[in-house]
């Protein structure tokens, strides 16, 4: 198995302390704190392994920043075991303070009404360059002390179907798409539908709150920008494999009180299967004219 899937699978994989109570270690995936994607799929995945149903919604608030270096604590409370739906809440918990907290709803899957908004035209992602190849492009913007951590593979494939520059940000449209999957198939011994969902809410963190950024001509990377996750929702539509690629269509409606709001839609075979919502922080250090 490719080294990056093992890692993925290890990471979303938690261990269990006691009745209700699981372990997962922490990773640095894009610097300093915990990456938001991380304790997300764990939250779900702890949330979980309390019941044998899929996920049909999760509601979170990202509270404290994590830290790298420790492992962070899963506490899950069975709110309610009702014939259709089995509701969590479960609470992350570092140096002894809880850092996120997210309630998170399952149900089974139910034949009933059926629509859905038009899938977007995009190419095809066998017709896209993958990120790492996209990266590779701008080499000669990426200042020495960063080229290791901007370059380093990511642990799911991605391949952007337009890169911005985040060194030279210029303003553009606030939309995004991407394709994403796993570098390989997941293996049969791995193979829950729990694990799809922990993966997917893994990888909705990691370009979605950016698309707030992009009608300012800012990114991540702006050294007068303070930026941060705030509170993250996806709700499942449909059974997806998050070792297919998925199409994400992302657009940002509204930036006000140094807060953007942003929107996540997530296409595979022709059916939406998911649809997430992030708000972020989006603060400037220093008010520049622009």
């Amino acid at each position: 198995m490719n080294p990056l899937n093992q890692e993925l699978i290890e990471l979303l994989s938690l261990e269990k302390l006691e009745e209700n109570i699981y372990r997962g270690m922490s990773r640095n995936i894009v610097g300093k704190r915990v990456f938001g994607g991380q304790v997300l799929g764990q939250a779900l995945r702890a949330a979980a392994y309390t019941t044998d149903r899929p996920a049909h919604s999760l509601h979170a608030y990202f509270l404290f920043g994590g830290d790298t270096e420790a492992p962070i604590i899963y506490e899950v409370d069975r709110i309610r075991d009702g014939k259709s739906f089995v509701n969590r809440q479960v609470r992350a918990i570092q140096h002894g303070r809880t850092i996120f907290m997210a309630m998170v709803s399952f149900a089974p899957i139910e034949e009933g009404l059926n629509y859905q908004h038009k899938e977007p035209e995009y190419p095809a992602p066998e017709d896209l360059k993958s990120e790492k190849e996209l990266k590779a492009s701008l080499v000669n913007f990426i200042p020495e002390n960063v080229r290791a951590s901007f370059m380093r593979e990511r642990l799911v494939e991605i391949r952007p179907v337009a890169l911005m520059n985040p060194f030279a940000p210029q303003p553009e449209a606030p939309f995004n798409a991407q394709y994403v999957k796993t570098h390989d198939p997941i293996p049969a011994e791995y193979d829950d539908p729990a694990l799809h969902q922990a993966i997917v809410a893994f990888y909705s963190d990691f370009t979605l709150m950016a698309t707030a950024l992009r009608p300012h001509g800012l990114s991540y990377l702006s050294p007068s920008l303070q930026c941060a996750s705030l509170d993250h929702t996806i709700y499942f539509h449909r059974p997806f494999r998050a070792d297919q690629y998925m199409l994400v269509d992302m657009e940002a409606t509204v930036s006000a009180s140094s807060r953007g709001l942003n929107f996540g839609r997530m296409w595979q075979d022709g059916q939406l299967v998911c649809s997430t919502v992030q708000e972020g922080l989006m603060r400037l250090r220093e008010i520049e004219d622009r």
